[in-house]
């Protein structure tokens, strides 16, 4: 069974930065992406960055190319997502998940549970 476990969240300021974790298990990953969505509350789920398991190449929404990076830990199964220059209106719960890749939620077929970021001064 997979289990992804987001960790790393919590409260910065804005313009700061943070940096989120992703533990995978449960399955071997090779042959898919994992990625980064977030949901705002009240909003829907809006995708933030992907990584191709195999290749390790990277794509990101453009709200936040440049920011954030996106990268994994080939042994230990882990993907991260660092976050820099965060704006107040991007709190969000983050998630992790590993599908087919690309930017739409139904791509993805596993989620962790999330960890939510706050973005206050």
């Amino acid at each position: 069974q997979v289990q992804l476990v987001e960790s790393g969240g919590g409260l910065v300021q804005p313009g700061g930065s943070l940096r989120l974790s992703c533990a995978a298990s449960g399955h071997t990953f090779s042959g898919y992406d994992m990625g980064w969505f977030r949901q705002a509350q009240g909003k829907e789920r809006e995708f933030v960055a992907g990584i191709n398991w195999n290749s390790g190449s990277t794509y990101y929404a453009d709200s936040v190319k440049g920011r954030f990076t996106i990268s994994r830990d080939y042994a230990k199964t882990t993907v991260f997502l660092q976050m820099r220059g965060l704006k107040p209106e991007k709190t969000a719960v983050y998630s992790c998940t590993v599908g087919g890749g690309g930017v739409r939620v139904s791509r993805y077929d596993f989620w962790g549970q999330g960890t939510k970021v706050t973005v206050s001064s």
